[in-house]
């Protein structure tokens, strides 16, 4: 086959078919579509898009590209979840353990930060000296051992996707969501799952600012699992402001630490919950919703989620015996009285970045010390002169961000109703 052809075909709005997809992806993988050629092929399915079957044929192609993580003889679920990013997102920290307590394996593959939302495995790297690197054989060695990890992803598991990913990144074609969705599943389904539930964040601290964006692609994933045999099952969920409180590495670290001992905002613990029930629900390790939930409560209540996330610590060699330190906090006084009807995401996620916080490049180091912290809601009445929050940053940084920070509060004098955590399930239509 001719790549130009093929580029044209999908340019001029035709689809592919799957020996057209599973030879460029081959080719691609082997070297022999060079990536201005996968480039240009990238920007033609973000400008045209795929049907269902192209996004299924695409996925299969990026599995088949690289190896899987081998399974064990025993007949323990493997279950995953996947974010689509929002800040203060520390779900999986805790979501992989605590789901580990309840016979269920948990593989979790996970990305760094770039831009403004944080990455599981940045925050994770707080913690002194734990590790994210392993090959397949020491990852199944991590699952069988703790029965959850948390690591990066492995150069054999879907090597087309890591090498598409880093041309989509700077050629535009990012919100693709036949990309997207064969990006996540292809990497999900190279961990062997049997079930994965996805968190859809829609609103502006979301990659997906609209509704019926996040719907496109949650209907995606739910229906090209289906076509690859897995089971999906989707969460749309709010990221009109940040999930919890902590928004930086330690801070959200420590903020999992208050959580899996019973303290920290109820918003977390109710949508680690929720996203755990779904996930139990589709690997047939529960019958029905309330005994999944109650089972995640037991586990999480009794201390042991908490044990099992020192277990996966400390099996990937991080040491962590308490709070993790952060610089020091500075208030962000309300200038006014009245009800918070938005929270600017946009700014707190830029504050954090530009304190070292996140990365503007692939390339740049981590300050896991800094970070702010958000303590009133949408909706919420507040009075002049309450602190909203805290910045935590170096004394000659504090004036210039408490001052911005103060910019991302909008107060109203009307009553504002305050936003759904879940906004729709979405689950596989039957055939």
């Amino acid at each position: 086959m001719i790549p130009a052809v093929l580029i044209a075909k999908k340019r001029d709005g035709h689809p592919l078919n799957d020996a057209e997809i599973a030879w460029f992806i081959e080719a691609f993988t082997r070297g022999e579509v060079s990536d201005p050629q996968m480039s240009a092929m990238a920007m033609a399915i973000c400008l045209r898009g795929m049907t269902p079957l192209e996004i299924s044929a695409l996925t299969a192609a990026m599995l088949a590209s690289g190896e899987t993580l081998p399974r064990d003889s025993s007949s323990v679920p493997r279950v995953d979840k996947h974010s689509t990013g929002g800040l203060g997102d520390k779900v999986s920290l805790i979501l992989a353990p605590l789901l580990a307590c309840c016979d269920v394996q948990v593989p979790m593959i996970s990305g760094r930060g770039l831009g403004l939302t944080g990455g599981t495995l940045d925050k994770l790297e707080s913690i002194p000296g734990f590790r994210c690197n392993f090959d397949l054989d020491q990852s199944a060695l991590l699952l069988k051992e703790v029965g959850c990890h948390i690591v990066s992803a492995s150069e054999r598991l879907a090597p087309a996707d890591r090498r598409l990913y880093s041309l989509r990144d700077v050629t535009g074609t990012v919100e693709s969501v036949a990309l997207i969705t064969a990006s996540i599943l292809s990497k999900k389904l190279a961990a062997s799952l049997d079930a994965l539930v996805m968190d859809v964040k829609v609103g502006s601290g979301a990659f997906m600012k609209s509704q019926a964006d996040a719907l496109r692609l949650a209907n995606s994933l739910v229906e090209t699992g289906r076509e690859m045999q897995l089971p999906v099952t989707a969460l749309v969920t709010d990221m009109d402001q940040p999930l919890g409180r902590a928004v930086g590495n330690a801070l959200e670290v420590n903020e999992v630490l208050d959580l899996l001992r019973g303290e920290g905002p109820g918003e977390v613990r109710e949508l680690t919950l929720q996203l755990s029930a779904e996930a139990l629900l589709a690997a047939k390790a529960c019958e029905a919703r309330d005994q999944a939930l109650l089972r995640l409560q037991r586990v999480w209540d009794d201390g042991s989620a908490m044990e099992r996330f020192e277990k996966m610590i400390a099996a990937q060699g991080g040491r962590i015996s308490g709070h993790l330190p952060v610089a020091a906090k500075h208030p962000i006084v309300a200038q006014r009285g009245g009800f918070v009807s938005a929270i600017e995401c946009s700014t707190i996620g830029q504050c954090v970045v530009e304190l070292g916080g996140g990365r503007r490049s692939a390339d740049d180091s981590i300050d896991s010390a800094v970070g702010v912290q958000v303590d009133v809601a949408i909706g919420e009445r507040i009075e002049s002169g309450q602190p909203l929050g805290f910045v935590f940053c170096s004394d000659d940084q504090a004036e210039r961000w408490t001052k911005e920070l103060q910019q991302a509060f909008i107060i109203a004098d009307e009553v504002v109703a305050p936003r759904p955590l879940i906004i729709q399930r979405i689950e596989s239509k039957k055939p």
